[in-house]
């Protein structure tokens, strides 16, 4: 009896033990979303105003460009995958990965062969161990991004895409990060970022209204070559952002659940430990008895 309440009561220490672990991985979190869902907000009309202009400029010009040319025939498509560099975040990661591979088996049916582009160590790691080739990754920051990963991350793609296939270049680019919802919920979000598909585009004005116009200087290939790069990094650092403040809701729930978890299990020990204390004293009360009555038969 002795040695399973030595049991019980190890086992509750290291669950208490573990319980300020997540608690205070728990409040590290909370502390951190909120300033992850200011940036994201932040980041929002930036975004929406580099779409509009885009959007305008892919309305009302005829001129074919390179970004937002859908190509005759597509051989290779890259997919961009935002994960962390930290776990301990339930099925953060674990979503955007299936996610990328149920897009790569939809890509691989169409015919196209798929390269990938990793950011964060999760996706690294998946893919290292499982002995797979991918053409770039990036690592650190996931927690906190900086515009200028963002950046590197678009020139890389956008000097990928503009690339001859044959040459090692691609046709589309496919980009898949969590979008935050709230703090529940994070939904894996795939969008194809090119050729360009301008998500927010310009509504079709009724009949009452009055059609636009647009004059674009110096001419319309220009705009487009200053526009769609900032688009692109801008779509980027979003996905980033949005990626970001999604980690840390996931780490919030998950250490959330493992500190209930560890609640738990330091009562149901406690209870099992007082069950053997009890069973001990009862014993010894027994043999204490039962000696006493030896002694007395014995006189």
């Amino acid at each position: 009896m002795g040695a399973q309440l030595r049991v019980y009561r190890q086992k509750i220490k290291s669950a208490q033990t573990t319980k300020k672990i997540t608690r205070a991985m728990e409040l590290i979190s909370a502390s951190r979303i909120q300033k992850a869902q200011a940036r994201v907000a932040a980041s929002s009309p930036y975004a929406r105003a580099i779409t509009r202009a885009v959007s305008a400029v892919a309305t009302y010009s005829n001129v074919e460009h390179v970004l937002t040319t859908e190509p005759e025939k597509i051989d290779r498509a890259a997919i961009v995958i935002f994960s962390s560099d930290r776990g301990l975040a339930g099925a953060f990661n674990s979503n955007v990965l299936k996610e990328s591979e149920k897009l790569a088996e939809l890509l691989r049916s169409q015919g196209k062969d798929v390269v990938y582009f990793l950011v964060g160590r999760k996706a690294q790691g998946y893919f290292s161990f499982r002995r797979r080739a991918f053409e770039r990754v990036w690592v650190g920051n996931t927690d906190a991004p900086e515009y200028e990963q963002a950046k590197e991350v678009s020139d890389a793609i956008l000097e990928s895409f503009l690339r001859d296939s044959a040459d090692g270049g691609v046709d589309e680019i496919h980009i898949i990060y969590n979008r935050f919802v709230s703090m529940l919920t994070q939904e894996p979000q795939v969008v194809r970022l090119l050729p360009l598909e301008v998500v927010e585009g310009v509504e079709e004005p009724d009949r009452t209204q009055v059609l636009p116009l647009y004059e674009f200087e110096p001419d319309v290939g220009t705009v487009l070559d200053s526009l769609l790069p900032v688009y692109i990094e801008s779509r980027i650092f979003n996905a980033m952002l949005q990626s970001a403040a999604s980690k840390h809701a996931a780490t919030q729930k998950a250490m959330k659940a493992a500190s209930d978890n560890a609640d738990k299990l330091i009562t149901d020990y406690t209870r099992l430990a007082n069950n053997a204390r009890q069973a001990e004293i009862t014993q010894q009360i027994s043999e204490i008895v039962g000696g006493a009555d030896a002694l007395s038969g014995a006189k």
